[in-house]
């Protein structure tokens, strides 16, 4: 940007004025006096040292008002502009442009200038950013749905080659084609409801929630499916006692679901699950006898359904820790 005019330019040339140009003056009206004829005698030297002591008195004390008036200015100025920007990082808020002289600007104007320049620049970023995420969650939305048909029919084509003679390794590969179609559509299921939290489309209830009442349920609902897999699912739940925790019932209830079916989906060869209540540390401990994490299983699967829950506990101020090896899984909720 070009500069007009220098602030600091406009106060040396201030003080320069104000330490020389008395002194100037008064060599020129001397010479004018003794040019006139008049009896320089008639100043005697007393009277020459006040007027010189008087002269650099008053440079003195226009050096001291002018340099005060500067500062004064410039740090008004600056404190303006500096409310401006904690503004936002106080509020949480976006920052508002602050006002600039733009006939003559000095260097304060500039600072104001860019920095309204990038608020502009930021205002633009995240609108396009809120577009582009809009259009995501779209087009997530969209295609989750269109394959649905695609995969409906596939299933539909496996079942019927089901009640055809085949051999024994055309009926191996009509089961994994069977396993691979249902798990692409519980891969769309996650990825659907994960875009549809992030999105907002699912709202957020908050209220103080029974914990060991709501671990209870979600226990009651899955029993009859692990039980018929034949995976033996311990509980340990307190009979009496129970705490209570802000979350949306709704929301834990998905988080308990999540962690139920990565169970069913990645460590069934373990038949083993468990789930114990703590009351005293306040935590909900959900645990198997699976491969473990890092087994290619939860690599094609887990990522998504996991990433929903942790947003759905960091949402409700909580949070997961997992403890996974070779021999098992173990994921404990509590505060965060």
């Amino acid at each position: 940007m070009k500069q007009t005019r220098s602030l600091f330019h406009r106060f040396l040339m201030g003080h320069f004025l104000f330490i020389f140009l008395p002194p100037i003056v008064l060599i020129f009206f001397s010479a004018f006096i003794g040019f006139s004829g008049v009896n320089e005698e008639g100043l005697n030297t007393l009277n020459l040292f006040y007027i010189i002591l008087l002269l650099f008195g008053f440079i003195i004390v226009a050096f001291v008002v002018i340099s005060w008036l500067f500062f004064l200015r410039l740090r008004k100025r600056l404190t303006r502009l500096q409310e401006t920007m904690s503004f936002s990082a106080n509020n949480n808020s976006f920052p508002k442009p602050v006002s600039v002289q733009t006939d003559l600007m000095d260097e304060i104007d500039q600072l104001g200038s860019s920095f309204n320049w990038m608020i502009q620049q930021l205002e633009d970023s995240r609108k396009r950013e809120s577009e582009e995420e809009l259009l995501r969650h779209r087009l997530i939305a969209n295609v989750s749905h269109d394959l649905r048909t695609p995969l409906t029919i596939l299933k539909g084509h496996v079942t019927r080659l089901n009640k055809e003679s085949m051999s024994l390794e055309g009926q191996n590969s009509l089961i994994e084609m069977n396993h691979t179609i249902t798990r692409v559509g519980d891969l769309m299921d996650d990825l659907l409801s994960y875009t549809l939290l992030t999105s907002g489309k699912h709202p957020f209830q908050p209220t103080s929630t029974d914990i060991v009442r709501l671990v209870r349920a979600s226990v009651a609902a899955w029993y009859p499916i692990f039980e018929e897999l034949e995976i033996q699912f311990d509980v340990d739940l307190p009979p009496e006692t129970t705490f209570y925790w802000v979350a949306d019932p709704k929301w834990m209830t998905r988080v308990l679901d999540n962690l139920f079916q990565n169970i069913l989906r990645h460590a069934a060869k373990g038949k083993y699950a468990n789930i114990v209540v703590d009351v005293e540390k306040e935590q909900i401990i959900v645990a198997d006898r699976g491969p473990g994490m890092d087994h290619s299983s939860y690599e094609r699967g887990a990522g998504i359904g996991l990433s929903a829950s942790k947003y759905m506990l960091k949402k409700m101020k909580l949070k997961a820790d997992f403890i996974s090896t070779e021999n098992g899984t173990r994921v404990v909720i509590g505060r965060a």
